[in-house]
């Protein structure tokens, strides 16, 4: 402030060129003693406001950081918690996805052993079946050959059995009855 005041002070000691008394008619001086008046008093006067102006701008830049600092905290805090999350959850995937691979391979196995028993009933249904054609067919040819061996039998008795052949067949076969039925009494 010293050396504003020194500059006004300075400046009365110039030589006035031109001028009417007391009056400087030099533009180029005047500009320079007006433009360092209005810019002192700016500066005495202003000082003060401009401090302030510049006191709050600074304020509202820390409250800016610190808002900031704070916002970038809780975004690190949810990003760490959001991974954690990510973690958890790709942990559980990975369970999900092992069991159910488990469960795929247990259910395979079932599915298989489940297809052999089947497969194994088909079998023995067929096995049975086949025993059981078989025996009828063979029953059915027995009777087929026991009929005919009958017939054949039946025939040759009735051309080569005269009466009285037939009567001695029937004779013995009804003592052969009587003494069967001796015995079982």
């Amino acid at each position: 402030m010293k050396n504003v005041t020194d500059s006004f002070l300075s400046l009365g000691h110039w030589p006035f060129a031109g001028s009417f008394g007391f009056f400087n008619t030099d533009i180029l001086s005047t500009n320079l003693i007006n433009l360092s008046v209005v810019l002192g008093v700016l500066i005495f006067f202003g000082k003060g406001v401009l401090s302030d102006l510049l006191d709050n701008r600074k304020q509202r830049i820390l409250n800016t950081i610190r808002n900031s600092e704070e916002l970038r905290g809780g975004a690190i805090e949810q990003l760490e918690k959001a991974r954690a999350r990510l973690r958890k959850v790709q942990m559980e995937a990975d369970q999900f996805r092992v069991n159910g691979y488990s469960e795929i391979e247990r259910e395979k196995l079932n599915l298989i052993n489940s297809i052999y028993k089947t497969l194994e009933q088909l079998e023995n249904y067929k096995n049975e079946t086949i025993q059981f054609e078989q025996q009828r067919t063979i029953n059915q040819v027995r009777q087929r050959v026991f009929q005919q061996a009958l017939q054949g039998a039946l025939g040759t008795l009735n051309s080569c059995l005269t009466n009285e052949l037939h009567l001695r067949t029937i004779s013995a076969n009804i003592g052969m009855l009587g003494s069967i039925k001796e015995k079982t009494d």
